[in-house]
């Protein structure tokens, strides 16, 4: 629990009182405020901070029963409230917002809409990890191996990396996220058994290592990469999948990516349920770090993080496709709140 509880458990309260003594479910709480079902739950359990314009219309959805008149749940303008149901939305708004106060300094506000942001700092991040337990970024050995080896004096140890551009990136902006957290790197197929239980980030195609492939299977995801297309393939429930390929313009042997496809994905860790696991991951390179630019990006990252506190819980199992432009062969961070640049997403509740 990140945040005292308090305003949770009285969110709850609420609910159940529901109207005339009729509990509502978080399910019509969700549809009313626009926000996921796991969202609420969050909330309520004082895992996440309502933002204060959420919370004004959770008062407004409960200071009359009309807001669920026949079944439908919908917020009425305020100017349509009578005076008794102006009277409670005004004792129920204020309420809330002090418990909110209450939360303590700690809890950063959350943004009504992913274009209503401000710019916060990186501890404030989807690649901050409030516990401050070892973190492990895990990424997938080069086809081919350095020319020098450990005895030669010009060997270079990250030269076996695969997606060194994704690396550097994230290194970085973890640590300044996380200070005084260690903070390792390390080659898929050399992770002990200690760095399986941190929190790891899955940069590129490790999920054909074995160790690495364990932690994709046991996540049970949708989506899949198919190396050999490259794409990634969505399962459909008719049992037709979806491909998502990238786009190439020439022929070979040279030829040139203008979008690729990446995927970003979090989970709890399977090795450890305390920990996480987050999967960057693209048909090609740039893919991979257009997946770790959506949330580094000083000028995406906050929009971005909104977009996924509004619709997922912080326990939740999820993740977003979403398509890369490649203009000159610069990759341009993706947006989630522009239509058309989310492709699939999906999510488990916890």
């Amino acid at each position: 629990m990140i945040h005292g509880n308090r305003l949770g458990q009285r969110l709850r309260a609420i609910r159940l009182a529901g109207f005339g003594g009729e509990p509502v479910t978080q399910g019509v709480v969700a549809s009313a405020l626009h926000r996921s079902v796991p969202l609420v739950s969050s909330w309520e359990k004082g895992k996440a901070l309502p933002p204060e314009e959420s919370l004004h219309a959770y008062a407004r959805f409960f200071a009359t029963s009309r807001s669920y008149a026949g079944g439908r749940a919908h917020l009425l303008p305020l100017e349509d409230l009578l005076d008794e149901e102006r009277q409670r939305f005004e004792q129920l708004s204020r309420e809330l917002i002090q418990l909110r106060a209450a939360a303590g300094p700690g809890a950063p506000p959350v943004p009504q809409r992913a274009d209503e942001v401000t710019t916060r700092t990186p501890w404030e991040g989807m690649w901050h990890f409030g516990d401050r337990a070892p973190i492990t970024l895990v990424c997938a050995r080069r086809p081919v191996e350095p020319a020098t080896g450990p005895e030669s004096p010009d060997y270079v140890e990250l030269a076996a990396y695969d997606d060194l551009d994704a690396l550097l990136e994230l290194h970085g902006h973890v640590c300044a996220a996380n200070p005084g957290v260690t903070v390792h790197h390390r080659l898929a197929d050399e992770l002990d058994h200690s760095d399986l239980t941190n929190h790891l980030v899955l940069l590129g195609g490790v999920g054909a290592e074995r160790t690495t492939g364990r932690i994709v299977e046991s996540l049970k995801l949708p989506v899949v990469s198919d190396p050999q297309l490259p794409a990634f393939r969505v399962a459909g429930r008719s049992g037709r999948s979806s491909i998502f390929r990238s786009t190439l313009e020439a022929a070979e042997p040279h030829p040139r990516l203008t979008e690729d496809v990446a995927l970003f994905c979090r989970a709890p860790n399977p090795f450890n349920r305390k920990r996480s696991v987050t999967i960057c991951h693209g048909n090609y390179g740039r893919g991979t770090y257009a997946a770790v630019r959506t949330l580094t990006d000083p000028r995406f990252r906050d929009r971005n993080r909104a977009y996924l506190e509004q619709r997922y819980g912080p326990d939740d199992t999820y993740g977003v496709l979403a398509r890369v432009a490649i203009v000159a062969g610069e990759v341009i961070t993706p947006d989630w709140t522009q239509a058309g640049t989310v492709l699939h997403e999906w999510a488990n509740t916890a």
